[in-house]
């Protein structure tokens, strides 16, 4: 039996979330402005947390091209414009993934970065599931050029605690297991479409579900410069499952709210988060 609203006990402030969804291109200035434009467009809008997705700052025509524009922890033109900006919009920003320094000298690791309203870095999270797949001359293999990350990561905001993974992670329902209890789980993505198409929708009404929280899904969405097309349709998912809102293809902002009131109420009245005996 499901709880009144007025029953559901509110800890924590409800919030305005956002999904900047994305075509990026092999030129990272280009890229960045685009993404500030959108930023903006969400902020205006109320977002008081926004997310970019996988690859923000290039796309490039070749896997190994973001090798080039990869950063230092902590420095660089990328991680400066993100910081910058949650601070100039007072926002929590989660920078999708972005290329930094990885242990060999060919590769990179593809890394969320979140940003707090006053400019600090308060989590990195590398990607730990790297994609791979051939089928009917399609092929990807993140491997060749990507370093993956070990440590799941979340982060705690005055408004909710978030869970982060990209992309190809979703498909892995152990790695949210170890990220505990979240309000939210942001997942990035660069999704093709050929996958997109059979599984987007469905693997994350499935974490959202599992999880019992809300999902904001942030998707490239459309046709590259390399070619390659994404999948796009970003989305707000609650915890019972239900897509709130939703983009199909091309740059834009998906804005949805996260209620304490929903979230208190799947739980209380289907308690699977409580059953869990492994």
């Amino acid at each position: 039996m499901s709880l009144r609203q007025d029953e559901v006990p509110v800890t924590r402030p409800n919030a305005r979330l956002a999904a900047v969804q994305m075509i990026s291109t092999p030129r990272v200035d280009e890229n960045l402005a685009t993404a500030g434009r959108l930023i903006a467009e969400a902020a205006a809008q109320g977002a008081q947390l926004v997310a970019l997705p996988e690859y923000f700052p290039i796309m490039g025509l070749r896997e190994r091209d973001k090798v080039a524009v990869r950063e230092v922890d902590g420095q660089g033109p990328i991680q400066d414009f993100l910081g910058g900006t949650a601070r100039r919009h007072g926002i929590w920003l989660v920078g999708g993934s972005m290329p930094l320094v990885a242990a060999s000298p060919d590769k990179v690791l593809n890394s969320s970065l979140v940003f707090n309203p006053l400019g600090e870095r308060v989590a990195r999270y590398d990607k730990i599931h790297l994609f791979g797949f051939e089928k009917n001359g399609e092929r990807y293999d993140e491997s060749a050029s990507i370093e993956p990350g070990t440590q799941p990561v979340s982060f705690e905001t005055p408004f909710a605690r978030v869970g982060l993974s990209i992309c190809y992670d979703m498909r892995f329902p152990e790695l949210y297991r170890r990220l505990g209890v979240n309000d939210l789980l942001v997942i990035p993505a660069a999704f093709t479409e050929t996958t997109g198409r059979a599984h987007w929708e469905i693997l994350l009404r499935a974490r959202a579900i599992e999880n019992q929280c809300y999902v904001l899904a942030i998707g490239q969405g459309g046709l590259h410069e390399n070619r390659r097309e994404t999948h796009g349709n970003s989305m707000l998912i609650d915890p019972w499952g239900v897509v709130l809102t939703r983009r199909d293809k091309g740059e834009g902002v998906v804005i949805g709210d996260l209620d304490h009131a929903r979230i208190a109420e799947v739980r209380a009245s289907l308690p699977a988060l409580k059953h869990r005996v492994m």
